[in-house]
């Protein structure tokens, strides 16, 4: 058997931190819908420029050199705005900076991988955890021509990292490579315009305890009125006093208005940002804050009614409710998803499975739902499975951070834990120990299944295997008992097996049921006195 790595211990993760909630400005009027383009427009531009010089200044930033880009941009906005620019340019740059160390160690990763496979023999084959060697003299070529290249794209971003430089685009990368790629995104020129333009407008203020309403820029009342402070360059298209703007809409949160309400009427911060989704024509708006995380509920308290296991998968999450003592209780749900469209349908295919995972999870009574605590970034680079192109597109696709992230704050407002199990040998496990036992000829149980219950199982500190093995010296019990199926406080763990009438392989014989927990009557050595004597008398 080839050595096993180490299982590390369950846990509960954390609940969230924040709340995001979004409604759309409906009923906008035509000079509302100018206002909007032009105040993003003009707030995008000097984003832009700013954010141009954050980067400039890589690592010799310093708190004076971000006021100084503050009263720069103060006379063409305003004073909240200056911030909320500058302080949107630092996120980004410190966001960079952190992609760039990610991309250094991928980078790493794949020439360590690329030097070992050419340095074993060609054809060699590899293990169960590391590749073999390449295939063809052709491939191995290649391969040596390709760590030349990640060498040197290595030494330029470490150079880059040394200088504090970064490759920032605002309104994304992909946008900007589709210019080159019309035809395939089945868009115009002047499509592409609009969404490029859309995505780099700037409309977004971060709120402030204890101003009106918790944002003094972008404000929204408790009746739904928005209206929005305009730049000093845009005053003159205010329609209220104090060179605001208010929009015909009217704003009112569905989900979670009840806490948004509270807020804003405590004057407590918080964060809006309006964008424009130019495929439907529509505009958003998006109120954010912050909320003291949860407290971590033990992990024995979450398990107290038993579990759900999760197995995560590219088109559905398999689960299976356990009880205490990791029995699988019922029949296996499928909660099926289509990750096929664009990201906005993506989503929501993920939240609705996980709300009808919720409403089963609540339906069954339970505190916790485990799932894997999965992590494909070492799994799925062309360097570790470069011929299986399939199995590269299946694990990139499944959505597993943020299956995980939507999970744990869906959850947290329903009060159940989500207890993430080390997935080491899950699948392979659960397959070999629970796939056939739970097949009935009205069930058919797949791997992925099984998998839902050894990753229970794993949550609640079971072994995943159904039974311990065999005693080494003889089939009595003399060392202790042998199944895990009851703990070692369970009323009648070692008393006699209830009689089954019928016929049956290695059942106990007629009348013996009763003295079978009776170690006196089994064993002749421990009958008292009288009984020999009566055994020996004529």
């Amino acid at each position: 058997m080839a050595e096993l790595r180490t299982i590390a211990p369950a846990f509960v993760v954390s609940g969230p931190s924040g709340v995001a909630v979004r409604d759309r400005l409906k009923h906008l009027t035509a000079a509302d819908d100018e206002v909007l383009r032009l105040v993003g427009a003009h707030l995008g531009a000097l984003a832009s420029a700013d954010l141009k010089t954050r980067c400039a200044d890589g690592l010799g930033h310093s708190a004076d050199a971000w006021a100084a880009r503050k009263r720069e941009l103060t006379p063409l906005s305003s004073a909240r705005w200056a911030g909320a620019i500058t302080k949107a340019s630092h996120d980004q740059w410190a966001l960079a900076r952190r992609c760039q160390a990610d991309h250094i160690r991928d980078l790493q990763s794949a020439i360590a991988t690329i030097t070992r496979r050419l340095s074993l023999p060609i054809g060699k084959k590899g293990t169960g955890k590391e590749p073999g060697g390449y295939r063809s003299e052709q491939e191995w070529f290649a391969k040596s021509r390709r760590l030349h290249l990640l060498h040197d794209r290595l030494k330029r971003l470490q150079a880059d990292q040394r200088a504090g430089r970064v490759r920032v685009v605002r309104g994304g990368k992909r946008l900007a490579r589709t210019r080159h790629h019309l035809d395939a995104a089945g868009l115009t020129e002047a499509g592409w315009r609009q969404r490029w333009e859309a995505a780099r407008w700037f409309l977004a203020a971060d709120g402030e305890s204890g101003k009106r309403y918790g944002n003094e820029t972008i404000r929204i009342t408790p009746d739904g009125q928005v209206s929005i402070k305009l730049p000093v360059p845009l005053a003159h298209l205010a329609n209220a006093p104090h060179g605001r703007y208010v929009l015909a809409a009217r704003v009112r949160f569905a989900h979670r208005g009840s806490e948004w309400a509270d807020r804003i009427e405590a004057n407590r911060a918080v964060a809006y940002r309006i964008h424009l989704d130019t495929a439907r024509g529509r505009w958003y708006i998006t109120a954010s804050w912050q909320i003291p995380p949860a407290p971590t509920v033990p992990l024995s308290a979450a398990l107290a009614a038993g579990v759900i296991g999760v197995d995560t998968n590219a088109d559905h999450l398999a689960a299976w409710h356990l009880d205490v003592h990791g029995n699988p209780i019922g029949n296996l749900r499928r909660f099926s998803y289509d990750l096929s469209g664009n990201a906005e349908h993506r989503d929501a295919q993920v939240r609705h499975a996980l709300t009808r995972l919720l409403h089963w999870a609540r339906a069954c009574g339970v505190k916790a739902i485990a799932i894997e605590d999965l992590d494909f970034q070492t799994e799925k680079t062309r360097e570790k499975h470069g011929r299986r192109k399939r199995f590269r597109k299946l694990i990139s696709g499944m959505p597993t951070s943020k299956l995980r992230a939507r999970l744990t704050s869906m959850a947290d407002a329903t009060g159940i834990a989500i207890i993430a199990a080390d997935p080491a040998y899950t699948s392979k496990w659960g397959a070999q120990h629970w796939q056939k036992p739970l097949t009935t000829t009205k069930r058919t149980t797949t791997r992925h299944d099984a998998a839902a219950v050894a990753i229970g199982r794993r949550a609640q500190g079971h072994p995943i295997r159904r039974r311990t093995a065999p005693p080494p010296a003889h089939r009595s019990d003399e060392q202790r008992h042998r199944t895990i199926q009851a703990g070692t406080n369970a009323r009648g763990r070692e008393g006699p097996r209830p009689r089954i009438p019928g016929p049956r392989t290695r059942s106990v014989p007629p009348g013996r049921d009763t003295n079978a927990g009776d170690q006196n009557a089994q064993h002749r050595s421990e009958h008292s006195a009288e009984h020999v004597q009566l055994m020996l008398s004529p």
